[in-house]
């Protein structure tokens, strides 16, 4: 019986090497004679030495692959053929020394099937063994005893075995009614047993169960693949994807194969050039993308020694290690790995696509009801024609004759609302070197281009599809380099090219009128009127600098020179375009890392953008960048900081920049309070008006200046008065406090909330005249949403804990400020500056590092002991990456302008943040 498998010639080392067969059977033999006839024992014996054979045929296929990152195939075929041997093993011991029959009648045969994944005999190091035992008619007891005689040596062996016993009439039956199983019966191999039955099965299997059953197999697994790709988050750019089950992943390859296998009985891949389903170059494609997958899946499963498929950020840097990946300059050795992880994704989906159209032709694939039921046909341009609803090319010929006619498919499907045929994709990829050098400096060129962004109403489409077929690269080399590009944090959802078309898809979105409640501002930029060409450009190009070693605004502006002339814009549009790929940061960092209630934040900004044209430009590119990187990125919180910073500074354009000073500020601030508390007398209004000093007026909105104002009213010295309120404007929640005033007062506060796992987005306290302190703090739970109003009660009894001394927050801190293991792989150099010009009153420090539970608490703590005055903090968080910036000033209330004291202070915030760093991690 252990003789039905041959030994292949195709694995990642010599056969004999992984499972010495000769040897086995020797020390077996030795074994078993030992254990006499008593079942325990003989169990106990062949699991002994299969266990050595199988612990060291994985250490020699491990240890092979480790040489041979890249060879997966003959991995995945050495790991199913280990197995193997070690299944014919245990079942000749089961039938021939456990269960032995010297005349069996007809009823008592079985046959043993490998089936599914290492039916194909393909496994990774971690796979199920997935086996069917099948017996000519109802199981009899002898069947029954070798099946769970085998299986109990499997187990014991701690194999993860997936086990069916069943006649072939059960798999016909069972077959017809569930698809999971008919798929696992599609790739059954014969491992050993009865040779006749299993030829019988194979022939039933094929005339009773597939045959004539294409179409709904063929739904069903289209169906199977659309819903494993929406569990799995439906996008092929996912920051952690899913190796098997994500879309462009393992899964769908094999889905393809299933296909194929169930039409044309195709035994192998290569079979799918032979039935006209791909190319000779889609079949290589196919076997690239394949085997990287499959050798990424390995290393997961050989670092984690569990089956687990997900490309976790930690994993992500351990197997483009092991793959011999390394960095290179701009970019980390994990991010040109996954770069290759995202290129081949996106090659899985180009074959997927081009084979579920071959099937549509061949009427195999149902068209979708709807589809059929309102289909017109659509008055499409002269030289194509619709096919299977399709845009598709008429004549191929008289198409290449021209190459601007590969953008005039683009836009072509734009204007008609049709998917492009995958024959036409083919046609243009097979021809992508038509795009050259003069067709790049062709006006006609260059107005189709800018047709495609500006005239049909979603760019993003024929982007996305010109990206795909790299078009986009070939008409725009310098696009090529950030193609698939994933950037290695947890701030960016998207690779850089998937992210510059979701910062266009926004801008599409806002100007079809669909954001004016989520974007009322941008909307009305839009609607008042601004350069589109410009705008579009500059969102094109703004992340183009990626991936080198420069800072990517300067080397995109560059670029941006370059490019935008070849695009067909004017000398004056080209400066404005570099100008916005240049500062597309500078109105984000000025509204989440700096203080908008300091008049200086506001004239500094105003200074750099100069005019009102610039301003409309970089707000709306700024909110289509912030909402392209995610999903959940943008929120109220973002929205209120830049919505305040474009008011505040379209003001100061029209009305002059002097009219930003901060006596006018509090002047107005005084007598908002007085009309808001109009029920006040004069006497408790004057009071309240004259114990603050002037920045408390200036930073703070008249809602929190009422709030206060009551908080203090009856205060007496001992009390803690505090407000907890939902800011829904802000997407957080706002607290309070009135206290008597002490040092470290916002230490201690920032100690409280991190106990309470709150998120400080904003902070701000003062002092005011007769000893009390008055501080404000915007907080946001882990969700990055406001808390809700039933949690607040606990809030606010933890933080009176703390400031009174019952809890010791840094003590409480040290259990609870670890990092989760998948983050522990991100690393973020810290850099600390100094500020003196940014304000008027305060040197503003900027601490840029890695951020972690606590790390504003020890940061302000750091502060208070070196006696420095903490006036407010501004927190902008981006993944693992946090900027705290604190307006502060000294004990005696100056600036600090010593560079000796400078070093000193970031020599001591440096130490708390390394210290905390190593406490995270342990």
């Amino acid at each position: 019986m252990k003789d039905a498998v041959s030994t292949p010639d195709n694995l990642i080392c010599p056969a004999r090497d992984i499972f010495d067969t000769a040897s086995v059977d020797a020390r077996l033999t030795e074994a078993l004679a030992s254990a006499g006839s008593d079942h325990m024992a003989v169990r106990k014996a062949v699991v002994s030495v299969l266990s050595q054979a199988l612990g060291h045929g994985r250490q020699v296929i491990a240890d092979a692959f480790a040489e041979h990152p890249f060879s997966a195939r003959p991995t995945v075929h050495a790991y199913s053929w280990l197995t193997d041997c070690v299944i014919l093993t245990a079942l000749d011991v089961a039938i021939n020394h456990m269960h032995p029959l010297a005349t069996p009648t007809n009823s008592e045969r079985i046959t043993v099937f490998a089936v599914g994944g290492y039916g194909r005999g393909e496994m990774a190091p971690q796979s199920d063994v997935d086996l069917l035992f099948l017996t000519p008619y109802k199981i009899t007891p002898w069947a029954e005893s070798v099946i769970e005689s085998m299986l109990y040596i499997l187990w014991d062996l701690k194999l993860k075995v997936g086990h069916s016993s069943r006649t072939i009439r059960d798999c016909l039956r069972l077959g017809a009614e569930d698809f999971t199983i008919r798929t696992a019966l599609l790739e059954n191999r014969f491992l050993a047993g009865d040779r006749q039955m299993a030829d019988h099965f194979r022939k039933r299997l094929w005339h009773e169960l597939f045959d004539g059953t294409e179409r709904e197999f063929i739904e069903a697994k289209l169906e199977e693949r659309d819903e494993r790709h929406r569990k799995q988050g439906g996008q092929r750019y996912m920051v952690e994807p899913n190796v098997k089950e994500g879309k462009g992943g393992l899964r769908d390859l094999q889905s393809l194969f299933w296909i194929a296998k169930y039409l044309h009985r195709v035994d192998s891949v290569a079979e799918l050039v032979d039935v006209g389903m791909f190319t000779t170059e889609e079949l290589d494609t196919f076997a690239k993308a394949e085997n990287f997958l499959w050798a990424v899946r390995c290393h997961i499963h050989l670092i984690t020694r569990r089956p687990t498929d997900q490309l976790t950020f930690d994993l992500q840097v351990e197997v483009a290690e092991r793959m011999g990946y390394c960095d290179t300059s701009g970019r980390r050795a994990v991010e040109v790995f996954m770069q290759d992880y995202f290129r081949h994704a996106t090659a899985v989906g180009d074959l997927t696509r081009i084979f579920l159209t071959k099937l549509e032709a061949a009427h195999v694939k149902s068209e979708p009801i709807l589809q059929r039921l309102f289909r017109r046909k659509r008055k499409l341009k002269d030289g194509y024609e619709e096919v299977h609803g399709r845009l598709a090319i008429s004549d191929d010929k008289q198409f290449l004759s021209d190459p601007l006619n590969i953008l005039r498919l683009f836009e072509e499907g734009l204007r008609t609302g049709l998917l492009i045929h995958p024959d036409a994709m083919r046609l243009v990829s097979a021809n992508i070197q038509l795009i050259d050098e003069d067709m790049r400096n062709d006006p006609g060129a260059q107005k189709l281009f800018l047709d495609l962004l500006l005239k049909q109403g979603n760019p993003e489409r024929a982007l996305r599809r010109m990206n795909e077929l790299d078009v986009l690269s070939a008409f725009i080399p310098e696009f090529e380099p950030i193609v698939a590009l994933m950037q290695f944090n947890m701030y960016h959802s998207y690779t850089v090219d998937e992210h510059t078309i979701q910062c266009i898809s926004n801008l599409a979105q806002i100007e079809r009128g669909e954001l004016v409640e989520d974007l009322p501002l941008s909307s009305s930029i839009l609607k008042e009127g601004v350069n589109r060409k410009v705008l579009y450009v500059a969102l094109l190009l703004h992340d183009i600098g990626k991936g080198r070693d420069e800072d990517h605004s300067i080397v995109g502006a560059q670029i941006a020179r370059k490019v935008a002339p070849r695009l067909g814009l004017k000398p004056k549009e080209v400066d404005t375009v570099e100008w916005l790929v240049r500062y597309h940061l500078l109105m984000s960092d000025m509204a989440q890392k700096r203080d908008i209630a300091d008049p200086r934040t506001v004239r500094d900004f105003a200074k750099a953008v100069q005019t009102k044209e610039r301003l409309d430009l970089l707000c709306v590119l700024t909110v289509c960048d912030i909402r392209g990187v995610g999903p959940n990125t943008w929120n109220n919180w973002k929205a209120s900081l830049i919505r305040a910073l474009y008011r505040q500074t379209r003001r100061a354009m029209e009305g002059g920049l002097e009219d930003l000073n901060r006596e006018q500020r509090g002047s107005d601030a005084k007598r908002n309070l007085r009309d808001a508390l109009d029920d006040w007398p004069a006497k408790d209004l004057k009071r309240e008006t004259a114990r603050h000093y002037p920045p408390y007026w200036q930073g703070l909105h008249v809602t929190a200046h009422v709030v206060f104002a009551r908080l203090l009213r009856d205060l007496h010295e001992d009390d803690i008065a505090i407000d907890l309120a939902i800011d829904e404007d802000r997407d957080a929640t706002r607290a309070c406090f009135a206290l008597a005033d002490h040092p470290g007062i916002f230490s201690r506060l920032a100690g409280a909330l991190a106990l309470v796992g709150a998120n400080v987005v904003d902070a701000r306290t003062y002092t005011s005249k007769d000893g009390f302190a008055t501080a404000a703090f915007w907080i946001q739970d882990a969700e990055g949403s406001p808390y809700e109003a039933e949690r607040l009660q606990r809030l606010r009894d933890m933080i009176r804990k703390t400031l009174k001394g019952d809890v010791v927050a840094g003590e409480a801190i040290r259990s609870r400020d670890k990092l989760k293991k998948r983050e522990r792989a991100f690393k973020v150099p810290t850099h600390i500056t100094f500020d003196n010009e940014g304000s008027e009153i305060y040197t503003i420090i900027e601490v840029d590092t890695r951020d972690r539970p606590g790390l504003l608490y020890d940061l302000t703590r750091t502060l208070a002991n070196a006696n420095v005055y903490i006036n407010s903090a501004v927190i902008a968080t981006y993944g693992e990456q946090v900027v705290d910036t604190f307006y502060v000033k000294d004990m005696f209330g100056l600036k600090f302008h010593s560079e000796a004291k400078q070093k000193a202070l970031e020599k001591k915030l440096r130490t708390a943040i390394s210290e905390g760093a190593v406490r995270a991690e342990t």
